[in-house]
């Protein structure tokens, strides 16, 4: 009990010390203060960036995929590619695959086209998809109502179509959209399902080429070729301009056009009858070869013509990941160096007490008190410092982490890890850098304090 009230005794000298001097105490503060703000914030953003890659990870899958048609010009291919007929990118390449790659175990073939929908007297502009079924089983995705496309609607190309939950707020407010009826270009759609929610960052729909879910009209793909578009069948006006100076499918159908001035103007038609294919496999290890697997396979079906390209999205998550590992490992250091700062301030200015309080300590000294005793003072005083440094830097953290959250639209999440780090950091700090002023307080000697003036 005496050692207990001793201990206390000397934190209540360390304490009114503090307060006595509390300017200089809030300044020797302000650097373990500005730290743990920023190791919180730091934290913050590479939590924020793991999540949003995660989300990535779940909405891109990552075991899958994806194959993108591409639409260059004859003029950048091969000479001995020039003016080879391709198919492009079809719904038999598809089966293909499917049927020979033993690797695979899902596929989604998309076709999306932009058309004006119409709804209870709202008009607005939107995306069409063509899916499969598949298209929900490989992204996760789930449907807050409603059901899913049957295998004669399928079949058949029906005109029904499942909407993404923004679709179904613009044109149906509140009421149940269900067995009503929407309007996308000039057919007209029994609405059977509705998506559930599910958030896209631009990034990820940019880099992934995943589509923002909330805001398209899913119907099924042979709907689509029915009854919107099938760019792969050939119509008389292309037969037409490939008189006028087309060249076939080798890199997209020339069509020549005259523009204003009279000069002849060239643009290239998407001849893909799909605008993207998602392979699932079944292991991730399985990724590279079987991408491989249908590079080869699908270069031999277009006759030689790489009108295509085959993407692991796994590879740039794993480039996104490390880019934002290194951005973190950058804004760590600083904030680290904040620290290391705020300490160094901490035993500068202890220093500084040592030599202001030497008669204090040469009384304390002289009246009993060990060397033990005003190490313990000071210590507590530099702690006291530190850890009130590390508190007003919690709730400084916090609010700097949701600030950049509001105002610069980057995901934050502070976890009690974070916090539990940089508050352990702070007294860390603390204990550290002022040991030594305390040691070096506890050896003046007791006769020479006394008469320091």
């Amino acid at each position: 009990m005496q050692s207990f009230d001793k201990y206390f005794y000397n934190l209540n000298i360390a304490l009114e010390a503090v307060i006595a001097n509390r300017m200089r105490s809030i300044l020797t503060a302000l650097g373990i203060i500005f730290g743990v703000a920023a190791v919180i914030a730091m934290l913050a953003i590479g939590n924020g960036a793991r999540q949003e890659i995660l989300e990535q990870m779940k909405m891109v899958g990552v075991n899958n995929i994806i194959i993108r048609p591409l639409y260059a010009d004859d003029d950048s291919r091969d000479e001995s590619m020039r003016g080879r007929f391709s198919p492009g990118l079809t719904l038999q390449d598809v089966e293909s695959i499917f049927n020979i790659v033993p690797t695979v175990q899902r596929m989604s073939p998309e076709v999306e086209i932009s058309a004006y929908a119409m709804a209870n007297g709202i008009r607005r502009p939107v995306r069409v998809a063509g899916i499969t079924p598949e298209y929900f089983d490989v992204f996760s995705l789930g449907l807050s109502r409603g059901n899913m496309f049957t295998q004669d609607q399928i079949k058949e190309g029906a005109p029904v179509a499942i909407i993404g939950n923004n679709i179904r707020a613009i044109f149906f407010g509140n009421t149940d959209p269900v067995g009503k009826q929407i309007k996308a270009g000039a057919n007209w759609l029994t609405v059977i399902g509705v998506v559930e929610d599910r958030m896209v960052t631009e990034d990820a729909s940019k880099n992934l080429g995943v589509s923002e879910f909330n805001n398209v009209i899913y119907t099924p793909v042979q709907t689509m070729l029915l009854r919107f578009q099938d760019r792969s069948a050939i119509q008389i006006a292309d037969i037409q301009a490939t008189r006028t100076g087309g060249r076939g499918r080798g890199g997209g159908m020339v069509i020549v056009t005259a523009s204003a001035n009279g000069a002849e103007e060239m643009r290239y038609e998407n001849y893909h009858q799909l605008d993207r294919v998602v392979v699932q496999v079944e292991d991730s290890d399985q990724l590279t070869p079987t991408a491989d697997l249908i590079r080869r396979m699908l270069f031999r079906r277009h006759n030689n013509v790489e009108d295509f390209e085959v993407i692991i999205p796994e590879l740039l998550l794993e480039q996104e990941q490390r880019t934002k590992d290194i951005f973190n490992i950058v804004l760590g250091a600083i904030a680290g160096i904040s620290l290391l700062v705020g300490g160094i301030g901490i035993m500068n200015i202890m220093m500084a007490s040592v030599m202001e309080r030497t008669r204090e300590i040469g009384v304390r000294l002289a009246v009993g008190a060990k060397k033990s005793d005003v190490v313990f003072q000071f210590l507590s005083e530099s702690t006291f410092i530190s850890v009130a440094g590390g508190i007003v830097g919690i709730f400084l953290g916090i609010g700097l982490s949701r600030g950049i959250m509001q105002f610069t639209d980057i995901l934050t999440i502070v976890s009690l890890s974070s916090v539990i780090i940089s508050f352990g950091v702070a007294a860390t700090v603390g204990i550290t850098f002022g040991y030594m002023p305390a040691k070096k307080a506890a050896q003046k000697d007791p006769v020479t304090s006394l008469r320091y003036e």
